[in-house]
C-alpha cells in the first residue's frame, strides 16, 4: 500500500479504523530526519542557566558546565532525547520501529533570543522514514531542558517543534 497525496495512511479507506502502513513493497534506502524544538527562558532562568551576569549577557560557561541540582542539564537532556528517538515506535503506536544507523541532537544558546535551539538528527537505511524520530528526539530534549529547569520558573516556554529536514524517501523536505 502506497501512501498517496492527500490521503491519511494509517486510516483505512472506509475511514472505521487504523493500521500500521504496510512498507514490504518500498524499496531501502538511507532516509534522514532534522527536527527542531525551541525552548525559550525568562531573564533570570536564561542568566541562571548561562552564567550570565546583569551587566553581561553573554555565558562564560561551556555549555557542558552547566551543572544544576539534577545534573549536568545540556548533557541529560541531550541523552533523553536520544533515548527518546531509539523508543519512538513505543510511543507512537502506529510507528514502524526502525534501526536507527545514528541519533545526534545538538543545543545551541541563542543569547538574542534566550532561546535553547535543540536539532535532533536521525539517519536510517529502510523501507520508511525517520522524522517521527527526529521529532521525538527534539520535543523529548525540549521537555528535559525544561525539566533540568523548572524548579527556577515555570514561565518556560516549548515552541515551534517541527520537521525542518528529511531526505531519503518519496518526497524531501528542507525548511532551512
Amino acid at each position: 500500500q502506497q501512501q498517496q497525496e492527500g490521503r491519511l495512511t494509517h486510516i483505512t479507506k472506509d475511514g472505521t479504523s487504523v493500521h500500521m502502513v504496510n512498507v514490504a513493497q518500498k524499496a531501502v534506502t538511507d532516509r534522514i530526519a532534522v527536527a527542531e524544538s525551541r525552548v525559550v527562558f525568562p531573564n533570570h532562568v536564561w542568566k541562571a542557566l548561562t552564567g550570565a551576569s546583569n551587566d553581561d549577557d553573554n555565558s562564560n560557561n561551556s555549555p557542558l558546565d552547566l551543572v544544576g541540582p539534577k545534573g549536568p542539564i545540556l548533557t541529560t537532556a541531550k541523552v533523553a532525547g536520544i533515548m527518546a528517538a531509539k523508543k519512538t515506535s513505543d510511543l507512537i503506536p502506529l510507528c514502524h520501529p526502525l534501526p536507527l544507523n545514528s541519533v545526534n541532537v545538538d543545543i545551541a544558546l541563542d543569547a538574542a533570543s534566550q532561546t535553547a535551539i535543540v536539532q535532533c538528527e536521525c539517519h536510517v537505511t529502510h523501507k520508511t522514514g525517520v522524522e517521527m524520530e527526529a521529532l521525538t528526539g527534539a520535543t523529548v530534549t525540549a521537555l528535559t531542558l525544561y525539566d533540568m529547569t523548572k524548579a527556577l520558573s515555570h514561565d518556560i516556554e516549548i515552541r515551534q517543534t517541527c520537521l525542518i529536514q528529511k531526505s531519503g524517501g518519496k518526497r524531501n523536505v528542507n525548511k532551512e
